[in-house]
């Protein structure tokens, strides 16, 4: 039996990985949850699951995970926030399945110098893919990884095209069903960029060496090519909930917990090369984490100062990567890395972002 905190129990992740504990109660037991918000939500989950220890607010559940004794700490939080849940997760000696990229990504060094070998299991369903690809040899092996985007609700467009793009039109991702950083993430292919840092501090491999291929029929979840030329994808109908079990009780698999794909039905997977002119994302992303240190905390954060500011109508969709580029530009580096260094340069790149779009530049 293995016992699960969740953080961020009422999001898409929180939800869907109760609902693989409900269909499997031998398996897993919930002995804490935790919410960002939406009290009477947390609550429900809470008596039906017959927890009692429940937190909201991302302090409180850092504390949560301080106090409750627990196998894996699944951190399903939304943005930079969960910094402190993966580090008390980590420091605390418990399995920490991540799907709070943020985390790991603001946090760099500081995450992954916490955490011991194996410690840290991807819940993202691409880095899922490759934990499960890389399987199948050495690391010393390893050519390259590939990471699949779906090109979001924008594939095919020029950059020209995406001038006029609405909040709702950015809102309407082909694939998947996620809240609204996330998607209008998808549409800007930031969540693209921020996936390949993501990588790299997972997997240990140079940037130079981690590609995106874009991949609509969202099937292949990402690849891993081996030195003796063998590419081994992971391939799966689109649904969450196999790489949330992965992420519950790694490496074992959990029955029944998604469908498998027909192999009787006709078929077809495409795979395109990404617009670098039109989604200018990734390509700054690799750069930001090439220089490491706090920019990748700049980057995200300006980059939720520019969503936020696109879905009030105060900014163009092609102004959200402009602003982040521009943030990222002026950026200074501090002499030293640490939670306090980080803070400070988030608040600033929130303000620097806010001024920026308030200006109209």
């Amino acid at each position: 039996m293995r016992r699960v905190l969740i953080l961020g129990s009422t999001g898409s992740i929180g939800t869907q990985a109760l609902d693989v504990i409900r269909a499997h109660p031998q398996r897993f037991e919930v002995v804490g949850l935790a919410a960002g918000h939406q009290a009477e939500k947390l609550a429900a989950q809470a008596a039906q699951f017959g927890v009692e220890h429940t937190a909201l607010g991302a302090d409180e559940a850092e504390q949560l995970v301080r106090d409750v004794e627990a196998d894996v700490v699944l951190n399903g939080i939304t943005g930079s926030v969960g910094l402190g849940p993966t580090l008390a997760a980590l420091q605390a000696g418990r399995t920490l399945a991540l799907a709070n990229k943020e985390s790991l990504i603001v946090g760099g060094r500081l995450v992954t110098e916490a955490a011991e070998p194996g410690q840290i299991v991807p819940v993202d369903s691409e880095h899922s893919a490759i934990a499960q690809a890389l399987r199948a040899g050495e690391r010393t092996e390893v050519r390259r990884l590939v990471l699949t985007a779906s090109g979001g609700p924008f594939r095919g467009r020029t950059r020209a095209q995406l001038r006029e793009v609405t909040p709702a039109q950015a809102l309407a991702h082909p694939t998947w069903d996620m809240g609204r950083v996330v998607t209008t993430n998808s549409a800007t292919l930031v969540n693209k960029g921020l996936e390949i840092i993501e990588a790299h501090l997972l997997f240990d491999v140079p940037y130079d060496r981690i590609d995106v291929v874009v991949h609509p029929q969202s099937v292949v979840h990402s690849m891993v090519e081996f030195a003796d030329g063998s590419t081994i994808a992971q391939a799966s109908p689109p649904d969450m909930r196999l790489p949330i079990s992965l992420g519950l009780d790694w490496p074992r698999r959990v029955a029944g917990v998604g469908r498998p794909l027909d192999w009787t039905a006709a078929s077809t997977w495409t795979f395109e090369s990404l617009n670098a002119d039109a989604f200018p994302a990734v390509a700054l992303a690799k750069r930001v984490g090439q220089a490491g240190g706090t920019y990748p905390a700049v980057f995200n954060a300006a980059n939720e100062q520019a969503v936020e500011a696109f879905h009030e109508g105060r900014l163009a969709f092609l102004g959200i990567v402009e602003t982040i580029q521009r943030v990222v530009e002026q950026h200074e580096e501090p002499a030293r890395l640490d939670r306090e260094s980080l803070a400070e340069a988030e608040r600033w790149a929130r303000e620097q972002a806010d001024r920026l779009i308030a200006a109209g530049r």
